[in-house]
């Protein structure tokens, strides 16, 4: 895992827990593990804190629960940890397992260790320091793992009780409705209106996957030197639910229109190799034996929705103090802007 793309520190203030305990956990649960530990903490991550363990056996990754009261449903660590045991042997690329401990008395939180995965991690969309070849092959591999991971069979894994997968939208909607509600901080029309409109425009699909829920870039691990990706990230959001939704949140950023990244709409974007959204789309529709996606600008609409209820509640989480990073202040505007968007968009699509 690259440092470079994800800034390390000191465990910040509120971060705290005990170490000593957790060096004992170790040593009775991880197999080949010995001491001592030296930590530090991830600024990434904006839900479950994340740490880098540095041990005489080796480098591990701790992802734990945050401080504070939380939200129903939210920071499930636990289920991070069961989906990517479950996806160890299939063509799904996850690290290794090492183990979940439950057990509050231990650190204060649920927690898990895994393996750390060599290779480079990028915030940023543009990639710097990458070829123009190499971009487009991170991006379109993107598209090639997201549709591995929704090809898995769920039953042959053993995640039949992972979720329901009937309803899946409705359930959605009405979890983030819910916690856009629980972390407003403003009074947003915009998502009021998209509250209303969503539920009214679900698509006829009865397709049904493995959902990872937050596949982005900032998620993968790319093999050091190639590029091709090694490890999937950050399961938290994951359930058993509909493919298209995450090929929607995976590409909304790169449409050419006013609701696309503004760094991408510029002319230079060819010249990066960065592929535009018809072509992730193509590429995921190659990869998964898809024709086409019917109602396309509806899961770019309902994603923008829920990521708008996401980053309120990121931005929440950083005024009550409790957050994984620092720059969660820094939304403050974003669960607007993405909220306006959607809710143009949807216009367009009303008025045909």
């Amino acid at each position: 895992m690259s440092d470079s793309a994800t800034d390390l520190t000191a465990i910040r203030a509120g971060h705290e827990f005990d170490q000593s305990a957790l060096l004992k956990f170790m040593e009775a649960n991880v197999e080949g593990f010995k001491g001592p530990l030296k930590i530090m903490q991830f600024d990434g991550g904006q839900s479950n804190p994340t740490f880098k363990l540095e041990a005489a056996s080796g480098f591990y990754i701790l992802r734990k629960q945050p401080p504070g009261e939380l939200l129903p449903s939210a920071h499930q660590v636990d289920r991070e940890y069961r989906i990517m045991k479950a996806l160890w042997d299939t063509d799904v690329p996850v690290p290794k397992m090492y183990a979940l401990c439950e057990d509050l008395d231990v650190i204060g939180v649920k927690f898990y260790i895994m393996a750390l995965v060599e290779g480079r991690i990028y915030k940023e969309i543009l990639l710097p320091g990458c070829s123009p070849e190499d971009r487009r092959e991170m991006y379109l591999d993107m598209m090639r793992v997201m549709a591995a991971m929704h090809a898995v069979d769920y039953l042959a894994v053993g995640l039949e009780t992972y979720g329901r997968p009937g309803n899946y939208y409705e359930r959605q909607i009405s979890r983030w409705s819910k916690q856009y509600q629980t972390t407003k901080t403003q009074q947003l029309d915009s998502m009021d209106n998209l509250i209303e409109w969503v539920p009214k425009h679900l698509p006829d699909s009865s397709d049904v996957s493995i959902a990872h829920g937050d596949f982005r870039l900032a998620n993968m691990v790319y093999h050091p030197t190639e590029p091709l990706i090694v490890a999937v990230l950050d399961w938290e959001l994951s359930t058993i639910g509909h493919p298209l939704a995450d090929l929607g949140y995976s590409c909304m950023e790169f449409d050419a229109d006013f609701y696309g990244e503004v760094r991408l709409r510029s002319p230079e974007r060819a010249s990066l190799g960065i592929p535009s959204q018809e072509e992730m789309v193509a590429e995921y529709c190659r990869a998964s034996g898809r024709d086409k996606i019917d109602n396309w600008k509806f899961y770019v609409v309902y994603n923008l929705f829920r990521s708008a209820a996401i980053v309120q509640g990121v931005y929440k989480r950083g005024l009550d103090g409790n957050a994984s990073s620092e720059s969660a202040l820094t939304y403050g505007d974003e669960c607007r802007n993405r909220a306006d968007r959607a809710w143009e968009l949807a216009q367009e699509l009303d008025a045909g």
